[in-house]
């Protein structure tokens, strides 16, 4: 047995319809069998706090070893990971093909689903994870959603954290009076002299940018149409990664299945699929497919889509980016996305932003912290804070002039952070995500 694997990552697609995959006696199995190969290894010791967490039980307990550990001590391991998977793609030796066979974040998937079969999602969780019913109603009355949710607000604000838990400070994301969808009619003119012109793609909108912040959407469209590409936008339904999150695997087997079907008609016209929001964008490329292996319409689905950065980078190195972008000054701070890193597409977004003419570009691969709706619990905001600090810090040393994530949410998380730290040097502004910059330098806003 070799120490670590040198083949490439691969992963076993998920056996939720099989009823040992619930059977509590073999969770506890797995679980003590991966956790006593980590604390072997501590390699992860600094990705998230889960591993922090299982090497304090380990080594606080009477043998200093795993079997000193009460198993029900294990939920608070499981309940800090975040499903970034980065443990899975940058760190650990031992995952598939490797004998060992070790897939932590499915591992902590598979004790949820568990949990939520046995009736213990908490009510206030599920209701926050209906990302299409809450988005369509906030949009109606976007103002009085923001005033609510804003940050300090001592009176409905203060209520509705109290009742959804969600911590006092946690900045939660604000809400677009109308949303990506409704703008479709803002469709702007293709340039057909532009190198690219011919290519024809879908932009799978995303909960996120369909309800939240469209003008990620608008910017990426105006780029794509600038560079010769026609642009639908389809929004059957949320990639459901909040339900996956979870453990709601039925849940989110229907939306795969919902979406892939309304794609497929799209896809085999010619159409290109393109995801907005790093996290959506995974779910249609690496966990649909392992959840529905033997569904033609979710693999179909999974060979088409790309990340918008990585389908600007495509068109750069295929065809050519169309003239006109200009230098937009500043240093550009991106953070990579945990699940833009997960795709395992290289720094894409990076790549993206040295398209700009003398672009001065910093990237941080760290964890922001945030780890979606996770990172404003009351009980895993300071966490998040915790987690974060190094990238705030390094995002703050960088200067002035512009921060970003693909990860939409982890650009707001690391903003608060650097908030945080204090002090009067000038602050960078923040841009939602870095299809924003590229639009800015074709003198297209964004």
């Amino acid at each position: 047995m070799r120490e670590g694997s040198l083949e490439a990552p691969t992963r076993h697609p998920i056996p939720w319809q099989d009823e040992s995959f619930y059977d509590p006696a073999e969770i506890e199995l797995e679980l003590r069998r991966v956790f006593d190969i980590c604390h072997g290894c501590r390699r992860c010791f600094n990705l998230c706090d889960s591993f922090p967490r299982l090497f304090d039980l380990v080594d606080a307990s009477p043998t200093e070893e795993l079997d000193g550990v009460d198993s029900k001590d294990f939920k608070s391991v499981v309940d800090a990971c975040t499903l970034c998977d980065l443990c899975y793609m940058t760190k650990c030796p031992y995952v598939p093909p490797h004998e060992f066979n070790l897939d932590f974040p499915h591992l902590m998937l598979r004790y949820r689903a568990l949990e939520h079969k046995e009736g213990k999602t908490p009510f206030a969780d599920k209701q926050l994870a209906e990302t299409d019913r809450n988005g369509a109603l906030a949009t109606i009355v976007a103002p009085i959603a923001n005033w609510t949710t804003k940050r300090g607000n001592a009176t409905a604000g203060r209520v509705l954290r109290a009742v959804a838990g969600l911590h006092k400070d946690a900045e939660l994301p604000k809400y677009a009076s109308h949303s990506f969808e409704r703008q479709d009619y803002d469709a702007p003119a293709v340039n057909a002299e532009a190198p690219a012109f011919g290519r024809k793609a879908v932009l799978y909108a995303t909960c996120f940018v369909n309800f939240n912040e469209p003008h990620v959407g608008i910017a990426a469209r105006q780029v794509l149409a600038m560079n010769g590409v026609e642009t639908q936008i389809v929004y059957p339904s949320c990639c459901s990664m909040p339900l996956l999150e979870q453990g709601r695997i039925a849940d989110v087997a229907a939306n795969a299945k919902k979406v892939a079907a309304e794609m497929k008609p799209w896809i085999e016209k010619g159409y290109d699929i393109i995801a907005l929001v790093p996290s959506c964008g995974l779910m249609l490329k690496s966990e649909w497919p392992l959840i529905l292996p033997d569904d033609p319409d979710v693999a179909l689905l999974s060979r088409a889509t790309f990340d918008i950065s990585e389908y600007v980078v495509d068109i750069a190195k295929k065809q050519g980016m169309a003239p006109g972008m200009e230098n937009i000054g500043g240093t550009l701070t991106l953070h990579m996305a945990c699940h833009a890193r997960a795709q395992n597409m290289g720094q894409k977004g990076a790549e993206m932003l040295r398209l700009i003419p003398k672009a001065s570009v910093k990237v941080i691969e760290r964890c922001s912290g945030h780890g979606g709706s996770w990172g404003f619990k009351e009980e895993w905001f300071p966490v998040a804070m915790k987690v974060g600090k190094p990238v705030a810090q390094q995002a703050a040393r960088n200067g002035a002039g512009f921060v970003m994530s693909e990860c939409p949410l982890a650009g707001v998380h690391i903003v608060q952070g650097i908030d945080a730290l204090g002090g009067d040097a000038p602050k960078p502004e923040l841009v939602t995500h870095p299809i924003q910059l590229i639009a800015r330098a074709y003198g297209l806003g964004g």
